[in-house]
């Protein structure tokens, strides 16, 4: 990496931001909740029904599907041609109880100035349930979900023009915050400020290999454990 991303947000280089852009998942809240634990369950239950496979068949197809093609659904459309909206019906019929309404974030994102956007690979209606349940809904102007990617998903570079077409963004104007370093790319690349979000204390977690920062990732800006507190110390008075 030739320089090391930064931890203390300096709020001269967000001055110019007028779209603040966030993924769900492990973003919006932290990657200790493991929602993912429920998602990742219901999908290899349903590749298991789908395909006649034992679970450990399943689950290593529903990996390898996530590696090559972004997302499993994707890896199931193209190969098996299944429906969509079943599929992500299935996967986040999942218990929200575990994510608390989280007022401070609410405020930061709320001071923000400018547009608030759900950036997901995920639904319209796991969005609204997680960002519901965290009481920080009402604070984003919209959310643009795998249904409005055409089931495309990050990291592919399709997508992403999508949606700054879609809502009119400036991509030299606007920041990304991710938990996956390979879905910051394309966004630095186009000229967005990148904010990684990385587990406060990784011996807590499970996490794979390409999903932690290397030294590689020299298209990461920042770094946080603390979205909440990496947000209010942005001052724009």
């Amino acid at each position: 990496m030739e320089k090391s991303p930064r931890t203390a947000p300096d709020t001269r280089d967000f001055a110019h931001i007028k779209d603040w852009v966030f993924d769900l998942d492990n973003t919006l809240y932290p990657h200790r909740v493991n929602l993912f634990a429920q998602i990742d369950k219901n999908m290899t239950a349903y590749v298991s029904e789908l395909l006649q496979l034992d679970p450990v068949e399943a689950r290593a197809l529903q990996k390898r599907y996530y590696h090559e093609h972004g997302t499993t659904l994707q890896g199931l459309m193209l190969h098996y041609g299944i429906d969509p909206n079943t599929f992500l019906e299935r996967a986040h019929a999942i218990d929200y109880s575990a994510l608390l309404p989280h007022p401070e974030l609410g405020e930061a994102i709320k001071a923000l100035p400018g547009r608030k956007f759900i950036f997901t690979n995920g639904s319209v209606k796991h969005a609204e349930a997680a960002a519901g349940a965290l009481g920080i809904l009402d604070n984003f102007d919209d959310i643009f979900d795998i249904v409005a990617a055409d089931y495309v998903p990050k990291p592919a570079g399709a997508t992403y023009d999508k949606f700054a077409s879609l809502h009119r963004v400036d991509t030299k104007n606007a920041a990304m915050f991710e938990d996956l370093p390979r879905n910051l790319e394309v966004p630095k690349a186009l000229g967005m400020r990148t904010i990684l979000l990385v587990p406060r204390n990784l011996d807590e977690v499970l996490m794979e290999r390409w999903e932690v920062l290397s030294d590689e990732d020299d298209h990461i800006d920042y770094v946080t454990d603390d979205l909440a507190g990496f947000l209010s110390g942005l001052r724009f008075d």
